[in-house]
């Protein structure tokens, strides 16, 4: 069964229409399905909306936020709540075209466990498609995974991917890295974008900002984690070795006959002195939680002769 789900809100103009076309593409397909409207808050009746699909569609699920929790928030409790083996995840402004499912099970089949939509033709003003640019093309440098477009809200997971990810913050950018970096096979598929019918944008220029940091955070949580020495350690090591050359340039110059005085140079190996041993004992401290909280939740393919009781 394929669980899709969309996050919502302030999205009522939109959902049945979204579900409809949802719905005749299952039946061309003859595809088993669920759909998860995930209502984030939305303060325009949404909730009615989907309530109502609900009493007509016994495939029709609901969640509803108590306030705006964000998009990352809302895609967490609909894969937590999903019950199919494959999980589709598409925006509810009818930009997404739920035509295009079959193209990317197509692809799902060939071998991927994920697969990202890439919107060859945007339908968005240029304030956005040039900054979104620039931020791939950052994204794929960082996450060695080359896609065009990891903002497509449009994507299809295998189920043991979105069991193996935590999504939080803004962390759903970035789904396609974590998968990545937690070594699942992730690709694209060319889709059709269309212009936005109803209401607006619900991202401002934030985001990109917001953006690169979550990236930092990503790449981090998601290479280091389990080593915060390695990352700290190199930090403070460098911080070390610049304040002990200096040390060392300095008792050379006094050896020499040069008197030693306070200088800006000196103070500041010092303060590199200091710095090291700091960055080191908070890799110290990061291996003791490491440790304390390590657990083998490593993505396993496959299993011969290992079942669990």
């Amino acid at each position: 069964m394929i669980s899709i789900v969309i996050p919502v809100f302030n999205e009522k103009e939109s959902l049945a229409i979204l579900h409809g076309e949802i719905e005749q593409t299952a039946q061309q397909h003859a595809l088993d399905y669920e759909v998860i409207f995930i209502d984030d808050g939305s303060r325009d009746g949404s909730w009615d909306v989907i309530a109502d699909l609900a009493k007509k569609s016994p495939r029709v699920r609901g969640i509803r936020f108590r306030r705006n929790f964000g998009k990352a928030a809302a895609l967490s409790a609909g894969f937590t709540g999903a019950r199919g083996d494959i999980i589709l995840t598409l925006d509810a402004d009818l930009q997404d075209d739920p035509a295009e499912l079959p193209r990317l099970l197509a692809a799902l089949d060939g071998g991927l466990d994920v697969v990202s939509g890439w919107k060859v033709e945007r339908r968005d003003p240029i304030t956005k498609t040039w900054p979104s640019r620039l931020f791939n093309l950052v994204t794929s440098a960082v996450a060695g995974v080359r896609l065009h477009d990891f903002n497509c809200g449009f994507k299809l997971y295998r189920r043991e991917v979105v069991d193996a990810l935590e999504v939080y913050g803004e962390l759903h950018r970035f789904l396609p890295a974590l998968s990545h970096w937690r070594g699942f096979r992730v690709g694209e598929v060319g889709v059709n974008h269309r212009a936005r019918r109803y209401g607006q944008s619900k991202f401002g220029a934030s985001r990109f900002v917001n953006g690169f940091l979550d990236l930092l955070t990503a790449a981090f949580i998601s290479t280091s984690a389990l080593k915060p020495l390695h990352v700290f350690g190199r930090i403070g090591l460098a911080f070390l070795l610049a304040g002990f050359g200096l040390a060392v340039w300095f008792v050379a110059q006094w050896l020499h006959g040069d008197p030693l005085r306070v200088r800006p140079l000196m103070l500041f190996g010092a303060a590199s002195v200091l710095l090291g041993i700091q960055f080191i004992l908070m890799g110290l401290l990061g291996e003791m939680i490491a440790h304390q909280s390590a657990r083998d939740d490593y993505p396993i393919r496959r299993r011969f002769n290992l079942d669990r009781p």
